[in-house]
């Protein structure tokens, strides 16, 4: 007896549905919204990694890239309170913080004997910073470190300094790249869907002016991150469509270098005012590494116009990082250095920072070759792969679950 939709839907997807999805896959055809929703359907994640796999050794052979970077989080005083969000404090709170100039010059130059080569700037939308304090810091952080890639600002963070000083976007991206700033970051962007956006952001920039600023920034010339928030109140219909919306601005731009799936977060650590700030946490669970492997297959096999995919290791862990490069993925990140933002909430194990050596033994462990990069992704040096893994397969390692 045939099989009900139903019936199908629930013990995965067809054979027949595989076939053809994976018929298009090797034929270099592009994938539509309800092919991505039926790769989600899909429990067979040994066929996922394949096809993904495919797909990720044909752009980027047996390369993985990394770089090294120093995350820095200027301030965690916030106008906004996402649900999801342990970082952000409100003016007077306890732990509340905003750092001096001189005081994150200081803190960046620190790793200045490890050859760091970015600072990743991420903060808070502070109430009351002027908006001169951020071209200022740039300036003086590009004049202590002039060898240094500053990536800085989401584009959530740019929508408010149009607010608080009267300025449009473009004014304001002229200014910070004239004071040193090389590319955005992908943060802010969350899920776009407004029907799970308006669940999980408390701030009014959506898919509207995150896509206005990115399509502005890509015009002046960076090439920019973008990034997925997954796993918590969204279905995967809905990561499809943030994929989608990503995959068409960049049919337009071209800006876009790498997406980075992130991994929602419970607050797990208990903060210095027992305080737990998330407010998804009662209603939600967090992805599990299967899920995450999925979501990186899927997000490789839409995104055919993106020519990287990275795990993000801070928020997925190294076991999953390492599984992650037969999945689509071709860059861990970095050094990191201190990710306030995630490690406020977590305390599942992830280190606090990685340096040259361990992300070299980390990525060989897994069978690739490690390619340290620049912020826009042109090759600093290639590393040879251990004699025994000089002749690597096109395939995927063989993984125990």
């Amino acid at each position: 007896m045939a099989q009900t939709r139903e019936a199908v839907r629930e013990s995965g997807l067809a054979e027949a549905r595989k076939r053809e999805l994976a018929e298009k896959v090797y034929a270099g055809q592009r994938l539509t919204g309800p092919d991505g929703i039926d790769l989600y359907r899909s429990d067979d994640l040994a066929w996922l990694g394949r096809l993904a796999h495919h797909v990720r050794t044909g752009r980027n052979r047996d390369r993985v890239m990394f770089n090294v970077n120093r995350h820095l989080n200027l301030t965690n005083v916030c106008s906004a309170a996402c649900a999801y969000c342990s970082f952000q404090r409100k003016p007077g709170e306890r732990a509340a913080y905003t750092m001096r100039v001189e005081e994150a010059v200081a803190k960046a130059a620190e790793m200045r004997d490890e050859q760091l080569t970015e600072l990743h700037i991420v903060n808070g939308l502070h109430p009351t910073l002027p908006w001169k304090y951020y071209p200022r810091v740039l300036r003086e952080l590009k004049a202590a470190l002039p060898e240094v890639s500053l990536k800085a600002f989401t584009a959530t963070e740019i929508h408010w300094f149009e607010k608080i000083s009267g300025l449009g976007a473009d004014e304001i991206l002229d200014e910070l790249i004239d004071a040193g700033l090389e590319s955005l970051t992908g943060g802010g962007a969350e899920i776009f869907d407004w029907e799970v956006r308006q669940h999980i952001v408390d701030h009014d920039t959506h898919w509207e002016d995150w896509s206005r600023i990115h399509r502005l920034a890509h015009g002046k010339g960076m090439r920019t991150p973008a990034t997925m928030l997954y796993g918590h109140v969204e279905e995967p219909r809905h990561r499809v469509d943030h994929v989608l919306r990503l995959r068409e601005l960049q049919d337009e731009t071209g800006g876009f270098v790498v997406f980075i799936p992130l991994r929602y977060q419970h607050d797990f650590h208990d903060s210095a005012d027992g305080v737990v700030r998330n407010r998804l946490q009662a209603r939600t669970t967090m992805a599990s590494p299967a899920e995450s492997l999925k979501t990186f297959a899927v997000s490789r096999l839409l995104l055919d116009n993106v020519p990287h995919v990275k795990c993000f290791w801070v928020m997925h862990g190294l076991s999953v990082a390492q599984l992650s490069l037969n999945f689509g993925v071709d860059d861990l990140d970095g050094s990191v250095a201190e990710y306030k933002i995630t490690h406020d909430a977590d305390s599942y194990g992830t280190p606090s920072t990685m340096h040259r050596e361990d992300l070299l033994k980390l990525i060989q462990d897994a069978g690739f070759r490690p390619v340290e990069r620049n912020t826009r992704y042109e090759v600093v040096r290639e590393y040879d792969p251990p004699p025994s893994q000089a002749q690597r397969r096109g395939e995927p390692q063989p993984v125990d679950f």
